[in-house]
């Protein structure tokens, strides 16, 4: 929370993404390591003179280390997330003074994680916010829905009924296993609808 704090105080403009993002939304679980995306390439240049920047081929993103904290840094036309970075502005809002990615896309950019790590311990914790988001924000499904079709990954769609199906672990929703019936029953039948 205090590296967050730290860097949203900088003179870069950015948009939370990952948990982080989900913990600002659901206040349930806060990630180890911090996601964000800069809006511009400014930023960028901007860290490289303040910070140790590191640049991660592999993984088409940029890191600066903090003790046993890592920040990870997205950037347009160079990281590849389900939604391109240039256009999540669109979709970003405030929360507690940080610009944060919707809902909606957030879910979208989670999926496109939990591809690429799914079995793991990290795509566990993809599936917990998926779940937190879906059950403890106002999402908007249609919302949802019509980004996939625009950044054509319908796919996803199917991909999210099924985890919603298939995850059991309402204790890490905070929920008892009534409510979480209720709630995953409201949440399915939505997804119907669209």
């Amino acid at each position: 929370w205090e590296i967050l704090v730290k860097v949203s105080r900088e003179e870069f403009d950015f948009i939370v993404i990952g948990g982080w993002a989900a913990y600002l939304w659901t206040k349930l679980h806060k990630s180890k390591d911090i996601d964000i995306a800069l809006t511009d390439i400014k930023g960028l240049n901007y860290l490289k003179n303040k910070y140790n920047l590191k640049k991660n081929e592999r993984l088409k993103k940029y890191e600066i280390s903090f003790d046993e904290i890592d920040l990870d840094i997205y950037v347009p036309h160079y990281s590849k997330l389900s939604i391109p970075i240039e256009e999540l502005k669109d979709y970003a809002t405030k929360i507690e003074g940080f610009k944060v990615v919707k809902p909606e896309a957030l879910i979208i950019l989670k999926q496109g994680a939990l591809e690429d790590r799914e079995g793991s311990v990290k795509g566990v914790k993809d599936q917990i916010d998926i779940m937190a988001l879906l059950f403890l924000t106002n999402i908007n499904l249609k919302f949802y829905f019509s980004l996939l079709k625009k950044y054509k990954i319908e796919e996803y769609f199917i991909k999210l009924k099924i985890i919603l199906k298939n995850f059991k672990d309402y204790e890490h929703l905070n929920l008892n296993p009534r409510e979480f019936k209720l709630k995953k029953k409201e949440i399915l039948e939505k997804v119907k609808n669209i």
